[in-house]
């Protein structure tokens, strides 16, 4: 496999993490004057309309075969409900919290992202991807409990804990159907998500926000949302729901400084040191992502009698595939294809 098919997936992931982290310190300001589940109902509403005028100009160059069908409901509706809970319980925990602090706690969806591929949908999880996620999980905690006052958890910090819960089971949804087009489950998270969220804000008789409001929530729903979400879920479908979450841990780190150029929020000693163990963390889930492709030659000898004539046939053939190390064992995936030409072959 080529080194730019490798780190494309990577900078997917590392793109998606950037993109989603102006949304806190930004939300942060907004919700000065927007209410939390106004301003979530349209940053998913910006971010269905936005990757939907997108999707315009790429509509006719989508293989049909991509796009969801009846056998994706489950998992896409439960992306949509998941996708309505989420943002408001985040909203509510940024409005009640500080915006770094949110930031930071947003880690906790690494853990549980992992934790419900391994348990719920059976995704293999390496030693080193494990250790990668302690490391990562480490860091957070420095940062989440610095201060006196970080040591008792807030109604915020209760928020963004549940929302990040309700996002590690919305990522392993959306990776059950990341290989459809990521243009349609996009707009669809959007548009069915932030529906969802403005029937709630309307049922809470929230007040309705100004139309400027409006729309700056919307272009950044479209940044934070919509291209974060499009860069996460085209990451998925190389590095699975667990590995792309760890590259996804940037987020809080760059929301964390962008919090601190905006709203003077401070950067400390414990930041720093927190960073330096992320890095390590970082470090292992690239290394875990080894994937060598080579090819096998194959031999095949088999007899046939026609005719009263017995006949020896010898056929050679080869195919490639990726190699994947992943802490102390390897092994070999086949594509789906390769192994019906393989046992159609056999037959």
């Amino acid at each position: 496999m080529k080194i730019h098919d490798k780190a494309l997936p990577v900078l997917y992931a590392l793109l998606a993490a950037v993109f989603y982290a102006v949304n806190t310190p930004f939300s942060k300001v907004l919700l000065a004057n927007v209410s939390p589940t106004f301003m979530a109902a349209f940053l998913y509403l910006g971010a269905g309309a936005g990757v939907g005028i997108m999707y315009i100009f790429h509509f006719k160059k989508e293989d049909r075969s991509e796009r969801l069908t009846k056998k994706d409901l489950p998992y896409t509706l439960g992306m949509i409900v998941l996708d309505i809970a989420a943002p408001i319980l985040l909203m509510l925990g940024i409005k009640y919290g500080s915006a770094a602090n949110a930031s930071l706690l947003g880690n906790f969806e690494i853990a549980a992202t992992t934790l419900i591929a391994l348990v719920i949908f059976h995704e293999t999880v390496s030693k080193r991807l494990w250790a990668a996620i302690a490391l990562i999980s480490l860091s957070s905690i420095i940062l989440s409990l610095e201060g006196a006052d970080s040591f008792r958890f807030s109604y915020g910090s209760l928020f963004v804990l549940s929302a990040a819960v309700c996002w590690g089971l919305e990522n392993n949804c959306t990776r059950n159907i990341s290989g459809k087009s990521t243009y349609e489950i996009v707009v669809l998270k959007g548009l069915c998500s932030g529906g969802g969220s403005m029937l709630v804000a309307l049922v809470l008789r929230e007040p309705f926000p100004a139309v400027g409001y409006i729309t700056a929530a919307m272009l950044l729903g479209f940044v934070a949302y919509g291209l974060s979400i499009f860069m996460y879920i085209r990451a998925q479908r190389s590095l699975g729901a667990a590995k792309t979450s760890a590259y996804y841990a940037a987020a809080p780190f760059v929301g964390a400084f962008i919090s601190f150029v905006m709203l003077g929020e401070p950067l400390t000693l414990s930041y720093f040191t927190a960073l330096l163990i992320m890095a390590a963390g970082t470090a292992l889930v690239v290394a875990d992502t080894v994937i060598r492709q080579h090819t096998h030659m194959h031999t095949h000898t088999f007899s046939h009698t026609h005719n009263g004539v017995t006949h020896i046939h010898t056929i050679t053939h080869s195919h490639e595939h990726n190699h994947y190390a992943s802490g102390n064992s390897h092994g070999h995936r086949h594509s789906k294809k390769q192994l019906e030409a393989l046992t159609e072959h056999n037959r």
